[in-house]
């Protein structure tokens, strides 16, 4: 399998993806041959279709010219996904309301808790859990340094 300057490929990418108003999310080098390169774009609204192919057609042109990848490669671009991964308290803030699921130190252990994301603030998080048995729901605050990873959740 080959290995991308990933690093430099984002460096490439990012000031004219930032420019067409997008995000760069995530950048990663995948498929069973290593040769196809996924980018996750965002913004403030949903990410459709048709920006996914702006995107690659701007994208895939300034790759090829930079010879950052020798020989061939697949290129896809994508949104996060409906139930991205939240990486900063800014992200957080922003999906503020949203159903979340989020894995975070409790003592010597670590718990999961599954509801909608109530509060952000400097200390952590708050996140509105059903209660047990018919109870009333239960607020669970979790402090920044406790939190182990988080993401978006699709309520079924």
């Amino acid at each position: 399998m080959p290995t991308w300057p990933i690093s430099s490929i984002k460096e490439l990418l990012e000031p004219t993806l930032n420019h067409m108003g997008y995000e760069l999310y995530a950048l990663d080098q995948s498929g069973q041959s290593g040769r196809t390169l996924r980018i996750s774009i965002d913004h403030s609204a949903p990410i459709t279709i048709e920006d996914c192919e702006r995107v690659s057609r701007v994208a895939g042109p300034l790759l090829d010219r930079s010879n950052l990848i020798a020989g061939p490669y697949d290129l896809e671009v994508s949104s996060p996904g409906a139930e991205r991964p939240l990486r900063t308290p800014e992200e957080y803030d922003r999906f503020n309301g949203n159903r979340v699921n989020v894995r975070y130190r409790s003592g010597d252990s670590e718990t999961v808790v599954e509801g909608q994301l109530v509060a952000v603030d400097t200390a952590g998080i708050a996140v509105q859990a059903p209660g047990a048995r018919r109870r009333a729901p239960v607020i669970i605050h979790i402090a920044w340094e406790d939190v182990v990873a988080g993401r978006l959740a699709v309520a079924i």
